[in-house]
């Protein structure tokens, strides 16, 4: 793989640790701010908003810069919005700055997967695409643990000031290995782009992402009170086994790479129905502090061994003039399932069963998105891909 793939790969942990960190940071935050767990939860479903709403606005914005250019303002809305949340005074504008920061995230993946898929061979698209999610995974590996550390013996403040800090770094590091696009084709009319996501098998590609993902935050937002209050671990431990975690995430994330760049719709249905199960097998996990540990793991493995599956699908469906705007729509896709699942893990836990069934509810959901991709299959097989386009 290219060098300068390894510098999104910088990016995407930046990104990751913004996005993933509040998770361990849940209780101190409700506690600091003096507002409810799942109201403290919802800083996520702010933050997946976000992503969704900035995805389809800042690509069209950005989309006659250079896709070099684009990936260093958008570095640079991430660390200012990092900034703001280290100095936000209430709950309200750490919201605010957690919007701000969202804004950047969905084009960053967007034109990111494009530039990775750019850099090598076409057997290895989806492979490259997994490199640099990687940086994504390792952020929940190392970087959401020691923001949870970080947040529990100084504050939660400190962990938004380090990845301020990860955001220059990322900056510097794309701006030195990134190369700048030789004789880059004139993008396609807007009306082609939008044209594109008009399109069936599009449209069920990005739900089939919002389903995949919202299963997994429905418990993922809530890791910490499942690990303190059924499990029985400290608060001190979470962190550790957020570790265990991210070990899962980064496995997962590679092992689908591979799987969908040798046969994309068995990675597709295999890695959706894996997931499905892993949320069962949770239920009953969560309940025992070594189950928990597997748990942990098993569910990280699962959960992104379908992010390149997923985008590939969709990437595949797109065809070439709308596949800039369906990338980070893609991307933006995967944080409303966030955003969804956020709340629906809240809703479980303040008006329904509560914690302890949050895995049980949450497995109905990528199992919906096993039956729409079969659905979306089946029509692909019926009508002919040409005829579509």
């Amino acid at each position: 793989m290219p060098l300068a793939l390894y510098a999104l790969t910088v990016g995407a942990f930046g990104i990751g640790v913004t996005e993933f960190v509040i998770m361990g940071l849940l209780l101190q935050v409700s506690a600091d701010l003096d507002v409810s767990i799942p109201r403290a939860g919802l800083l996520m479903t702010g933050y997946a908003l976000g992503v969704f709403v900035g995805a389809p606005i800042l690509t069209i914005a950005t989309r006659r810069l250079p896709r070099k250019t684009t990936l260093l303002v958008l570095m640079a809305i991430f660390t200012i919005g990092n900034i703001a949340a280290a100095l936000a005074p209430s709950y309200g504008l750490l919201m605010a700055a957690r919007i701000v920061t969202a804004l950047a995230h969905g084009t960053f993946f967007g034109v990111g997967s494009l530039v990775a898929v750019s850099l090598v061979p076409p057997q290895r698209k989806a492979s490259a695409i997994a490199v640099m999610f990687t940086g994504l995974t390792l952020a929940t590996l190392l970087g959401v643990p020691f923001g949870s550390w970080l947040g529990l013996a100084f504050g939660w403040r400190s962990t938004f000031w380090a990845v301020g800090a990860i955001g220059l770094v990322a900056f510097a590091v794309l701006a030195a290995l990134v190369p700048r696009e030789k004789d880059a084709a004139e993008p396609a009319p807007l009306r082609e782009e939008f044209a594109v996501l008009a399109r069936p098998q599009v449209q069920m590609g990005l739900l089939m992402t919002v389903l995949g993902f919202g299963g997994v935050f429905a418990v993922f937002t809530y890791i910490q009170p499942i690990l303190t209050e059924l499990a029985g671990y400290s608060k001190a431990a979470v962190s550790p086994i957020l570790l265990v975690f991210g070990a899962g995430l980064v496995g997962g994330n590679l092992v689908g790479g591979r799987w969908a760049d040798k046969a994309l719709t068995p990675a597709l249905l295999g890695s959706l129905a894996i997931l499905t199960l892993m949320l069962v097998a949770s239920a009953l996990g969560f309940h025992d502090r070594i189950g928990a540990v597997i748990a942990a793991f098993g569910l990280g493995a699962a959960a992104f061994a379908t992010v390149a599956p997923l985008q590939m699908r969709v990437l595949s469906q797109a065809g070439g003039a709308g596949q800039g705007l369906a990338s980070s729509l893609n991307i933006a896709a995967f944080n409303l399932g966030n955003a969804f699942g956020a709340w629906l893990g809240g809703a479980v836990i303040a008006h329904g069963p509560g914690l302890a069934a949050v895995p049980l509810v949450a497995a109905a959901v990528p199992l919906s998105a096993l039956a729409l991709a079969a659905f979306s299959l089946s029509l692909e097989r019926r009508v002919p891909r040409a005829a579509a386009l």
